[in-house]
């Protein structure tokens, strides 16, 4: 695992990021558009982590701190390389970040039905909060 580098997303990774979602990552989002996230990555240079092997994406995570809570959003490692510690590796980089920028808790957003996703949240040492609900509301309506 040695050959594994974690770095922060730029916004020339912009577009290989958001193919690498569509392979990688369950589910879609609102904000899955290059608009989105370039607008991440200029608010908060370093929220956008990636894990590359030999130059290769192999894994991302969004460590997004709002200077009172850490969230954490579209951790995805590529299907070809699951059950490598990539995960692991890209949360204990997003939680090294929020520790020195002085965060006490994250939280992740997972789709209920991803059950693999669930078992690498609970490998990490998350767990659901059943007396939380998200509420939403989409902004563009």
């Amino acid at each position: 695992m040695n050959d594994l580098q974690v770095r922060a997303g730029t916004p020339a990774d912009l577009d290989a990021v958001l193919a690498f979602w569509k392979d990688a990552a369950e589910g879609t989002s609102i904000s899955d558009d290059s608009d989105g996230v370039a607008r991440l990555v200029a608010r908060d240079p370093e929220s956008l982590l990636l894990a590359e092997r030999g130059g290769v994406l192999v894994g991302t995570v969004i460590a997004g701190f709002d200077g009172w809570r850490c969230h954490l959003y579209r951790l995805a490692v590529h299907p070809g390389c699951r059950r490598q510690g990539i995960g692991g590796m890209l949360l204990a980089a997003a939680e090294e970040r929020f520790r020195a920028l002085g965060g006490r808790r994250g939280d992740a957003m997972v789709l209920d039905r991803n059950e693999s996703a669930h078992h690498a949240w609970r490998a990490a040492g998350y767990a659901p909060e059943p007396q939380w609900s998200r509420w939403v509301k989409h902004l563009d309506d």
